[in-house]
């Protein structure tokens, strides 16, 4: 009797950026890694781009995840894509709906050909919205809706201070609060900076260290730091007694807040299934301004994370296609 022929139940593959030690842009290689499978209320997307967040490599739940040692891990956790399979009980996308989304950080990310995340951290993306544009906006841009819709409140006629007014956030939340009618004022380091702050809609642009520093008067309905790298006190002192302060990168000094009689408030973002779609309808609607600094394929996946090192030669993400 004939042998009974072997069959093997190789998982399928694909190729991904991987790191299998913790480190830094060094420890990435590109290679072949399984192709993930979506389980309940998952979903798989081909990616077509993944926006690079550089800080991401030094942040602990990219390695570990309840204690427990992540890697190999796949970076890149801003994307646009295809929907390419659905997870039992996943709703809300089909399969061939163009969408774009935030994956967890405690979860494998989208510098690969697949990616698999809950359902409920995507939103279909219009066609007319390109996956670059798309992928390098989700964060920053998300993160600027969020405060502004959710923190503060942001009403027409009120004034808004932004400390960092062309960063990644910041640019965002120039545009967005200009689109609220608040009075917008930023702060930037330099006059090309300050140009770029005028074509996003702030209505008053202080090229200095602060508003103090330039003389200009205070009293601000709503501050918002999207710089980081100790605040410094003039922010608590530029808002009203009884005004808000945001801080989008660390918490705040609540002796200062109490000095000064403001609100401060330590925002992170966080993927609101709702809050997407809006921000899907607002790229949609054309006009919002997506700086993409430089794009490198996957296969130079490493590279792209290199360059967080290197002078950008523009504003705005760096984005790996995919596809």
């Amino acid at each position: 009797m004939d042998a009974e022929p072997t069959t093997t139940n190789t998982p399928p593959l694909m190729r991904a950026l991987r790191a299998h030690e913790k480190g830094g842009p060094e420890r990435l290689v590109y290679e072949e890694a399984p192709r993930p499978v979506p389980g309940p209320d998952e979903i798989r997307v081909a990616v077509r781009a993944a926006a690079i967040t550089f800080a991401e490599l030094s942040w602990p739940e990219t390695w570990e995840a309840g204690g427990r040692d992540r890697t190999p891990i796949i970076p890149s956790h801003e994307f646009a894509g295809v929907v390419d399979e659905l997870g039992p009980g996943a709703s809300g996308v089909s399969v061939g709906d163009s969408v774009f989304g935030l994956v967890p950080f405690d979860r494998d990310g989208a510098a690969a050909e697949f990616v698999v995340v809950p359902a409920a951290c995507v939103a279909r993306k219009e066609t007319t919205v390109s996956d670059v544009d798309a992928a390098a906006a989700v964060l920053p841009a998300l993160t600027a809706w969020e405060a502004l819709r959710d923190q503060t409140h942001l009403a027409a006629g009120q004034r808004l201070l932004i400390r960092g007014g062309t960063g990644g956030v910041g640019a965002f939340l120039t545009q967005f609060a200009h689109g609220m009618g608040a009075e917008v004022t930023v702060t930037v380091t330099s006059s090309a900076s300050a140009a770029r702050a005028r074509s996003l809609g702030a209505d008053h642009v202080v090229v200095a260290a602060s508003p103090v520093e330039a003389g200009d008067p205070l009293g601000f309905d709503v501050a918002i730091d999207a710089v980081g790298d100790d605040v410094p006190e003039w922010m608590y002192a530029s808002v009203r007694p009884g005004g808000q302060l945001v801080f989008l990168h660390q918490p705040p000094s609540q002796e200062l807040a109490g000095k000064y009689g403001v609100n401060a408030d330590f925002f992170v973002v966080s993927t609101e299934h709702d809050r997407l779609e809006e921000l899907a309808a607002v790229l949609a609607a054309g006009g919002v301004d997506v700086a993409i600094a430089q794009t490198f394929p996957l296969a130079e996946g490493r590279a792209a994370y290199e360059s967080g090192s290197l002078p950008k030669p523009g504003p705005g993400k760096t984005v790996i296609v995919v596809s």
